[in-house]
């Protein structure tokens, strides 16, 4: 081989070339490949999603002879203090509401109001799902303390069940405006602001994707005519609606105070500024000293919710962690982000339709994000981008995404409190979800 064909090959690939043959990272990038196609294959396959991941990441690593990146980003992301601080005391006070029932008075007052009001009673039950769902974080949880007391209602007012929970279901990424959503704390990390700070610059691309849904979740079901549903009346599903018959409104508005705290903290206020675990753990005796529950079983709760987010939502952000570091390590990511220098339209789709894909197939919006922003989002400035951009892009599409998945949990909790199939379901939140992805990408970065 000619001295200018080296060259030539070095400059391409120089991580390729040895003593003028292709090395092994040839064969290596493609072994990775198919190991990356073989996790999607279970999370198809609905196989635990850290047990997925980590394993994947792992295999990545040791294809390069080097297990111990995995090992080592484990242990880097199950000792970030920010996360970790930020993210189990958000679940500890949720838990917290969850106990002392704070949320359900928050859904009767909401709910309290409504009326005959027929067609119009869709759009109005995803506007307030998607009002809970800033107090209470979790979109299942949300879908399971909304959808109880609203579905039953709109079932009861002419509305077809399936349209019923797709209304509900429309509304549960309104999560992403809490402070205490796990994708804004992580998020705000990698770009290094505050958390307020972030909300405040995605908050017109989440509200607008809200309108766009509102909107389209009422012409989808109004063209599949589920406001003149038949057998009005003769429907078994049971109803939390009159399980807090005169809702306090003190009790309601409790979820809201670490929210509160946190935008006067950042704004009018600036003397009460505060960290989200500050404010978390202020909402949690507020909730306490206004309830007069059994401080004992407060705490323990609180601490319950602590250790679950640590399980779950942390869980996650740390098999993310090694499947990053397999990518990384394997010399995938590398091709990713040179493919993604290209343009710039090439890392808007792919930060947009490739979580969504994704989360419509894994039936989870949190995984995939928490991957793509854990390897892809630092690099933004590489291909003309900004972190906090790419990274909540990511993260919106997969929550939409997660709204359109027949395997996601927060879909089968609202389809079998309506005792309808989530495919169903699903076939009326598609259209609306579709389109919107779509325009988040054309319009948000």
């Amino acid at each position: 081989m000619k001295v200018q064909d080296v060259q030539i090959l070095e400059k391409a690939r120089p991580s390729e070339v040895f003593n003028g043959e292709f090395s092994t990272m040839t064969m290596t990038t493609w072994i990775a490949v198919v190991v990356v196609l073989a996790m999607i294959w279970a999370l198809l396959r609905r196989y635990e999603t850290r047990l997925v991941l980590i394993t994947a990441g792992l295999m990545l690593c040791t294809l390069k002879f080097a297990p111990l990146d995995a090992l080592n980003a484990f242990a880097k992301s199950m000792t970030n203090a920010g996360l970790i601080e930020a993210i189990c005391s958000a679940m500890g006070f949720a838990y917290v509401i969850k106990y002392s029932r704070c949320d359900d008075h928050l859904v009767a007052l909401l709910t309290k109001p409504l009326g005959k009001l027929g067609l119009f009673l869709i759009p109005v039950s995803t506007t307030i799902t998607f009002i809970c769902c800033t107090a209470i974080t979790s979109a299942a949880g949300a879908a399971a303390a909304v959808g109880a007391t609203l579905i039953p209602i709109m079932i009861r007012a002419g509305i077809n069940p399936i349209g019923a929970a797709a209304a509900v279901l429309a509304g549960t990424f309104g999560g992403l405006l809490s402070p205490g959503n796990a994708h804004n704390i992580y998020v705000s990390k990698l770009a290094k602001m505050d958390v307020i700070d972030l909300m405040a610059r995605h908050a017109p691309f989440t509200l607008s994707m809200m309108g766009i849904s509102i909107v389209g979740i009422t012409i989808v079901t109004f063209l599949r005519k589920d406001h003149q549903f038949a057998q009005v009346g003769s429907s078994k599903v049971e109803s939390k609606a009159d399980a807090i018959l005169q809702p306090k409104i003190v009790y309601s508005v409790i979820p809201f105070v670490p929210l509160s705290l946190l935008l006067l903290g950042n704004t009018l206020v600036p003397s009460i500024k505060m960290g989200v675990a500050q404010a978390m753990i202020i909402g949690a005796i507020v909730a306490l000293v206004i309830t007069r529950l059994s401080p004992e079983k407060v705490v323990k709760e609180f601490f319950n919710g602590m250790g679950k987010a640590f399980a779950d939502v942390l869980g996650i952000i740390i098999a993310a962690g090694v499947f990053a570091a397999g990518l990384k390590t394997a010399g995938l990511l590398d091709v990713f982000i040179n493919t993604l220098k290209d343009t710039n339209e090439i890392a808007r789709w792919g930060a947009s339709i490739g979580p969504f894909v994704m989360a419509v197939i894994a039936g989870s919006g949190d995984a995939m994000s928490f991957a793509f922003n854990e390897s892809v989002t630092p690099h933004a400035a590489q291909f003309g981008m900004q972190i906090p951009d790419l990274g909540m892009l990511a993260v919106i599409s997969g929550a939409m995404g997660r709204t359109m998945s027949p395997i996601s949990g927060v879909v089968i909790v609202v389809a079998g409190i309506a005792g309808v199939s989530p495919i169903d379901v699903v076939k009326r939140t598609a259209p609306t979800m579709i389109f919107a992805v779509i325009t988040l990408a054309l319009i948000m970065v």
